[in-house]
């Protein structure tokens, strides 16, 4: 598979894991709400948590869409998502006294290690997909840099 088009599937991947979690919790909002008031946080981060997220969710997709931006979006993504395992991972090791599940949708469905699972297998993604694409734009880099050369007759004939 050429590298532009595996980086273009998983950063649709991203987009749409992104798209669909910020819009199950805009659409069921009251739920959200109920569930991040009962997360064993203080109850003014988790309002602030039910007004930022989806945002966040939703202004990191914009990001992944436009190559401009996409570097940025990757970084978000990958540290919101190590930011969500950290945080299953600290319900598994029991830090908290009780955790009502906050996901919407189909993902509601995982149990915690298979959620943990899930997210780590997009965190690994994600940080593949960032080193294909760092990669690729300094090999394209290099190529413009010797293409540059080329026509200045910068080169020396060996």
């Amino acid at each position: 598979m050429k590298k532009e088009v595996l980086i273009e599937v998983i950063t649709a991947l991203m987009i749409l894991l992104f798209l669909y979690a910020s819009f199950s919790k805009l659409v069921n909002i009251a739920a959200f709400v109920h569930s991040m008031q009962n997360q064993p946080f203080p109850k003014w981060f988790a309002t602030l948590i039910v007004w930022t997220l989806p945002a966040t969710e939703i202004a990191v997709s914009a990001m992944l869409v436009f190559e401009k931006t996409r570097l940025l979006g990757y970084y978000l993504f990958i540290g919101l998502m190590s930011a969500f395992s950290l945080y299953i991972g600290a319900i598994l090791l029991h830090f908290f006294p009780y955790v009502p599940c906050t996901c919407g949708g189909v993902i509601q469905l995982l149990g915690w290690w298979q959620h943990l699972v899930f997210n780590l297998v997009f965190v690994f993604l994600a940080a593949f997909g960032l080193y294909r694409l760092k990669n690729g734009a300094i090999s394209h880099k290099i190529e413009v840099a010797r293409s540059l050369k080329l026509t200045t007759g910068e080169h020396k004939n060996s």
